[in-house]
């Protein structure tokens, strides 16, 4: 089940939500919009390796914008940072966004019960777009957990993306055995 505004407003009362900066007019009918960073980052490399530790450049949008150009990966941020303790995040772009050729993430739409960091966008476009920082970006919509969870996500020993930053991740996928 997904929360309505006003599930979303108790949740955040209760702190089992957090979200900061938080503005009353980014919540919607049932999601929240987040905006997008000024960070963003690229891979140096042009060849990827899952199993090593692929290094990225970060850098940030200017006043004037940023133009994504088709046939890069971009990783970009939420500006907000949240945390969801009883609910599962999902978080999918805007579609005035994907109108303009955006896609906001390849295949990291959901979060963790324990989720508590800001987003890291995977982002891509079919056509040369500027962006700016502070822009709508996506929205959370929130699903509602059937039965207790045994180990929230910011507790595990395992997860790969717990340490707090604003700036994108790049991929944690080399500290996975395979």
């Amino acid at each position: 089940m997904i929360l309505s505004d006003k599930a979303i407003l108790d949740s955040i009362d209760r702190r089992e939500i957090v979200i900061e900066p938080y503005s009353r007019e980014a919540l919607g009918t049932n999601s929240y919009d987040v905006h997008l960073s000024k960070h963003l980052a690229t891979y140096v490399d042009a060849v990827l390796d899952a199993k090593a530790h692929n290094k990225i450049k970060h850098f940030e949008i200017n006043e004037t914008g940023f133009v994504l150009e088709p046939g890069n990966t971009y990783l970009g941020s939420t500006l907000e940072y949240t945390e969801t303790h009883k609910h599962v995040p999902f978080l999918e772009g805007k579609s005035s966004v994907g109108r303009l050729g955006i896609d906001i993430h390849a295949t990291a739409g959901k979060g963790d019960v324990g989720f508590c960091n800001h987003w890291t966008l995977e982002i891509s476009v079919s056509q040369s777009v500027r962006v700016y920082a502070g822009m709508p970006i996506g929205q959370l919509i929130y699903f509602d957990v059937q039965g207790d969870v045994e180990t929230s996500y910011n507790k595990k020993a395992s997860a790969k993306y717990n340490q707090r930053s604003s700036l994108p991740m790049e991929s944690m996928m080399w500290k996975n055995s395979f």
